[in-house]
Order: C-alpha cells, then structure tokens, then sequence
C-alpha cells in the first residue's frame, strides 16, 4: 500500500539517497555536487520551518499497514517560498523527485496533487514549477495533467553534462489563486 505522508527525521537518508540519484544522473536538478544527508536535514527544516509542506511517498512493507512502521520511500515533493521577497509571499516553487525504482507509476502525480492540497492549506496561492531541461518529458508531462500551464523556456540558463540546458516554466493557481485577495 502507497502512503504520501508528512516527512520525518528518520526519512532524511533515503529522501537524500534518491536526490543524490538524481543530481548524479538527471537534468531535473541543475545541481552538480550532491548535498550531505546533513544538508539535505537543513532545507527540510528551512522549508518546514517557513510552514511549508515537504511530503514523502512510502509504500509499506508486510504487516506495517498502519502507517507507523518503516516502509521504503519511493519519493519526495516539497515546496519553497518562490523568491524571498515579501510580495512573494503568495507563490511558491514545487520540488518533486521519485526513486529510480518507481519511476513511471503515477507516483509523481500523486506526490504533486498531494502537495498541491498541502500548499493550499498553507496559503500558497499560485504553485511555480521551474523545470530543468525542456526535454525533461515526464516531469513536464506530470505538471501538465496536474493542471500546470506552460508560462515559457528559458534557454540555456544551466550547464551540466557537457551541454547548455533550459529550464521551463509552469504555474499552476491554487484555491482562490488571484481571484481574491489574500489578506
């Protein structure tokens, strides 16, 4: 059984485990080094601490059907404030990244509905996703079915691999989105 939960402490090793997977192996994440698993203890805290949602995707083992016991993680989504400035209080950029074992499963787009709703319940307004690399198929495609709206590519703005990379642009409103204010 698939669980998408709240993240804990004791999820650190395996949420840095497939990031590491992913800055070593994929154009998702223009990052070159992958970070510790004590980096990684500090952008969870920073996101949590904002009161931001960081999600994992943890399918349990035998006999752990209550959700208590330690299943294997399969995947991570979170969201971060989309730029430090006040008036951007509204809009928050979305992160997701699945195990390589999982990947073409639905996970992803369970992982960003789920965060989706959390985000909401956490006043974000408007959802941001900056891809990395514009042939990055299946999480440009995950966004879209989602209900993401292509804002635009920004070219060649990473090098990784060897080669330039774009980053695309989507957003998606959340709740009340613009149709209201705020405040």
């Amino acid at each position: 059984m698939l669980t998408i939960r709240a993240s804990r402490e004791e999820d650190l090793p395996a949420i840095t485990a497939i990031y590491r997977h992913h800055v070593l192996n994929g154009t998702g994440t223009f990052e070159i080094d992958p970070p510790t698993e004590a980096d990684m203890r500090l952008r969870r805290a920073d996101v949590l601490g904002k009161g931001l949602p960081y999600l994992v995707a943890e399918r349990q083992g035998e006999g752990d059907e209550d959700g208590e016991g330690s299943g294997e993680i399969l995947g991570y989504a979170y969201c971060n404030w989309f730029k430090p400035r006040p008036a951007y209080r509204f809009s928050a950029e979305d992160s997701i990244y699945i195990s390589d074992a999982a990947r073409g499963q639905g996970l992803g787009r369970q992982l960003l509905d789920a965060l989706c709703v959390a985000a909401e319940q956490a006043g974000v307004r408007r959802l941001l996703a900056v891809i990395g690399d514009s042939a990055n198929a299946g999480s440009i495609g995950v966004h879209r079915a989602a209900g993401f709206s292509d804002v635009g590519i920004m070219r060649s703005t990473g090098w990784k691999f060897g080669k330039w990379l774009d980053i695309v642009l989507m957003d998606k409103p959340i709740g009340a989105g613009d149709t209201t204010s705020p405040e």
